[in-house]
């Protein structure tokens, strides 16, 4: 290992060596980042990016005594090998190994955990509001990227910040770069700083002349006042009631240091502009920073390989074609994503049909309630959201687009176990959070080519409807080309056998039938949790003895709930064993094995029915048939 990453354990390694070293330190950490990702993949990009500015970071400021919070957190790679973790890098984003994004409960030096974007100044907020009440001479430092910066939370904490006399430091990491390129007018106006960068070298060769003749120096000062809002992003941060500094190269070490360690005898509310590059030391990374942002394992020196074998389509493609092939056929549909263009599968979108594609940045309640303005002109708004983003827009799901029954379809992709991005990124909760909306339908198609049949069901309605699939491929069905459709709130019986149905809903149907081939259980493809197939519930239930209800989602409120409503409003008691998320916040880690661990692979299904129905199993005959 290179010698003085090796010699850094914690900041107090790290504030001990002298200015000189810590370039070499800068090189040294990229490399041990790069070779790091390289070998268990994660975020990239984003992480080369702030290699000079965590050194700087935590060279100045005494952590964890003084807090600094990360937003999104998918960059703190260098953060983490210098406070402790450089020998644990090997187990990111593997089950009981590091997280990739801050974690408290990880360490002391993650003060906040984050991973969804735009939190952090609020959060470093209340971090100083809570220093100042209790008297505790701390800083509290929010760093936050240019992506995350155009999203209506941080502007309502710039808005309270400004006003209350806290010792607040935001930090602008400007690389004009989200995970998709940056959209709206804030980027246009950062984006003056390129053309803006003559200004802060003139201010300074212009200091250094007029301090020999005050009069002259303090007129210019005042002219400076009014002049830097034309070509520097100043005036909008000052106007919050924050003493703007910068911009200033977020990679010159030179230029950090000597800035930071002059903003820590600030008093008030600060913001700092700093200006990086995605990618920053690696040429692959910097010359296409999405492919880099999140890759998997490769080799360095090779860099990504596309891979010669055909692979399965992703449910996340099978949007995507979708949506060409709607947008094509029907020219009032439009799509909206909130910053997720390449994740949620809309490039090939973006490209065909321009007019029609809005990427509205980091902002998930404004593309809900936009898509609820389209809707009442008459248009058919698509929007392609994670579930666990959708969540932030909970509110305008409801009051502006569910009260007012708009006909806007939800694409929710990463429905369920993420794997390597954690709890944060998990879509456990669209269903209950969903189900108990009026006038909101919940589709869960069980393979690729049903996916793309319900979306088609779902977009032919003319009220809100929610179709959620998982990240990554599904079991390789056949996708049939056309726009066909499911009927509504209708279910599929697909193997008749003895004594106990499974009530499967979503991509578990595949396990489901793996297990109900050696118990010779019933299972039906229910498709949809509302409005809930009852016809072919009451049917299973009159024939059965006893009913599981599957679900990838959290058991509390979802699809078994569901079952046990619409059974106790018939009048009918029956046994029901529900199988879903448990209770708990699933960690990090291979899907397939996070899976397992919830008992929902086919070995914990059968298990656990067999468990609790025994005394039923026990009488069953050999399988009759499986229903296509």
């Amino acid at each position: 290992m290179p010698t003085l990453l090796a010699s850094i354990n914690d900041p107090a390694d790290l504030r001990r060596l002298s200015r000189l070293q810590l370039g070499p330190l800068a090189e040294e950490l990229r490399t041990y980042v790069l070779e790091s990702v390289a070998r268990t993949g994660g975020h990239l990009s984003s992480n080369l990016g702030t290699v000079e500015l965590t050194i700087a970071l935590h060279y100045v400021f005494n952590t964890p005594h003084d807090r600094i919070v990360w937003d999104v957190g998918h960059q703190t790679y260098p953060h983490k090998i210098l406070t402790g973790r450089r020998d644990r890098m090997d187990s990111l984003r593997q089950l009981g190994g590091l997280a990739g994004f801050p974690q408290r409960a990880e360490s002391e030096y993650d003060t906040f955990g984050t991973a969804h974007s735009s939190t952090s100044i609020s959060a470093a907020l209340g971090m100083a509001v809570a220093a100042k009440q209790k008297g505790e001479q701390r800083r509290a430092i929010a760093v936050i990227g240019d992506g995350a910066m155009s999203a209506g939370m941080a502007f309502e904490a710039l808005n309270n910040a400004g006003v209350a006399e806290t010792d607040l430091l935001v930090i602008l990491n400007d690389n004009d770069m989200s995970i998709s390129p940056p959209v709206g007018a804030l980027n246009r106006y950062l984006a003056q700083l390129m053309s803006g960068r003559f200004y802060a070298a003139a201010k300074d060769i212009g200091k250094n002349v007029l301090k020999v003749a005050p009069p002259l120096f303090e007129l210019a000062k005042r002219f400076e006042e009014h002049a830097k809002g034309m070509v520097a992003p100043a005036t909008l941060f000052e106007k919050f009631g924050f003493n703007y500094i910068g911009p200033i190269d977020g990679h010159d070490l030179e230029s950090l240091i000597p800035t930071l360690e002059n903003i820590k005898q600030l008093r008030g509310p600060q913001f700092l502009h700093v200006v990086t590059k995605k990618g920053q030391g690696y040429k692959l990374a910097e010359a296409d920073p999405v492919a880099y942002h999140g890759p998997g394992k490769f080799d360095p020196a090779v860099g990504l390989v596309k891979s010669t074998a055909p692979a399965k389509p992703t449910f996340t493609q099978v949007f995507g074609q979708w949506l060409c092939d709607m947008a094509a056929a029907d020219p009032r549909l439009v799509g909206i994503t909130p910053a997720m263009r390449e994740g949620s599968g809309m490039v090939e979108f973006h490209k065909r049909f321009p007019d029609r594609y809005h990427d509205v940045g980091i902002a998930e309640q404004h593309a809900v309630t936009f898509a609820a303005g389209l809707a009442c002109e008459g248009l058919k708004p698509v929007v392609a959201i994670y579930s666990t983003f959708l969540q932030r827009a909970y509110d305008q799901l409801i009051h502006d687009v569910a009260l007012q029954n708009l006909p806007v379809v939800f694409a929710l992709d990463r429905a369920g176990l993420v794997g390597a991005d954690g709890p944060t990124h998990a879509g456990a909760y669209d269903i209950p959070y969903l189900r108990c909306i009026p006038n909101m339908s919940i589709a869960c198609p069980s393979d690729e080519n049903e996916c793309r049949l319900l979306l088609t069901t779902a977009y032919r309605q003319d009220h809100p409807v929610a179709v959620r699939y998982p990240r990554g491929a599904g079991a390789g069905a056949t996708i049939a080309p056309g726009l066909d459709a499911l009927p509504l709130g209708k279910g599929q019986l697909r193997r008749e056998g003895k004594h106990v149905a499974v009530l499967a809903f979503g991509t578990l149907l595949q396990p489901a039938l793996q297990a109900a081939e050696r118990l010779n259980l019933t299972v039906a493809d229910m498709r949809w949790v509302k409005p809930l197939d009852a016809e072919l519930l009451l049917q299973l239930a009159a024939s059965h003895d006893a009913l599981v209800t599957l679900e990838e989602g959290a058991v509390m409120g979802g699809a078994g709930s569901a079952v046990l409503e619409a059974l106790q409003a018939a009048g009918i008691a029956k046994p029901v064993l529900q199988l879903g998320l448990r209770d708990e916040f699933a960690p990090h880690g291979d899907p397939a094995r996070l899976l397992s661990l919830q008992g929902l692979d086919a070995a914990g299904i059968e298990a656990a029915i067999q468990a609790r129905f025994a005394q039923h199993l026990e009488r069953n005959a050999p399988s009759l048939k499986v229903v296509s």
